[in-house]
């Protein structure tokens, strides 16, 4: 059950701060939404078999969300996520599975290509890297995504260049909330102590369960919340990331 209230301070430990990408960095749901109404203009095939990019968007979404679901409990890798998501709609809409299955890979491609050049960020994130960079912590981000996607997801919101150590799930081929990924990038940044890291990320499961599983310490990033708690299992609840950076602010003379 949360709690009422967030402790003011309590970070001082934390010398690695890592943060999932999307959504949590980047607002992918708006910039996915994007490249996918460019990618149907584009695409006379999606033309024919969708009303509109609206229905597109719909139905692509929804078997997207089944097959991540199914990714990161480790069921599908990531070959298979990446053109199952295309067929799966395609057929859906009537498409032969021949012509569906020719397409999907192209797809892939095109939609990815355009979706790492949208520059949809979410409210307080880059000032949030800055500012925790500029108290002289080191900044990892731990991600499912896909690598080469990510990276051009980091180039376009203008934070590669704050971003001291990236972890992707499919260089290991270990997903979050796996623990063995948080291992990893304790491994990778050699620092062993479980509680020297932190994780932001908007996913109750993958960021936060995961995070804490391996000893970490977590913040949750839920935009449908407002204001701050602490939350089952100890980690730190928000509902704007502007709320985080104070949490990190050496306590002033006097205060608890």
């Amino acid at each position: 059950m949360a709690q009422k209230g967030a402790p003011k301070r309590g970070y001082e430990s934390i010398s690695w701060v890592w943060f999932d990408i999307d959504d949590t960095i980047v607002d992918f749901t708006s910039n996915s939404r994007q490249a996918m109404d460019i990618v149907y203009g584009m695409t006379p095939l999606l033309k024919g078999l969708f009303s509109s990019a609206e229905a597109w968007i719909e139905t692509y979404e929804r078997h997207n969300r089944q097959l991540w679901a199914r990714f990161n409990n480790g069921e599908i890798d990531s070959s298979y996520l990446r053109v199952q998501r295309f067929i799966g709609p395609l057929t859906e809409a009537g498409c032969p599975t021949e012509i569906a299955h020719e397409n999907a890979a192209p797809l892939d491609a095109q939609y990815l290509d355009i979706l790492a050049a949208q520059p949809g960020m979410i409210d307080g994130s880059a000032d949030l890297i800055e500012g925790l960079h500029k108290l002289g912590l080191k900044i990892g981000v731990l991600s499912n995504g896909f690598s080469g996607i990510q990276e051009k997801k980091l180039v376009t919101a203008g934070v590669a260049g704050l971003i001291d150590c990236v972890v992707l799930s499919d260089q290991i081929d270990i997903n979050k909330p796996d623990r063995r990924i948080f291992e990893y990038a304790m491994r990778k940044t050699a620092e062993s102590n479980p509680e020297s890291h932190l994780m932001i990320g908007d996913n109750p499961v993958t960021d936060i369960a995961g995070a804490i599983n391996a000893g970490w310490r977590a913040i949750h990033f839920d935009s449908g919340f407002n204001g701050m708690e602490i939350a089952e299992g100890g980690a730190v609840r928000v509902g704007s990331l502007r709320l985080i950076l104070p949490l990190f602010m050496p306590k002033m003379p006097g205060e608890r």
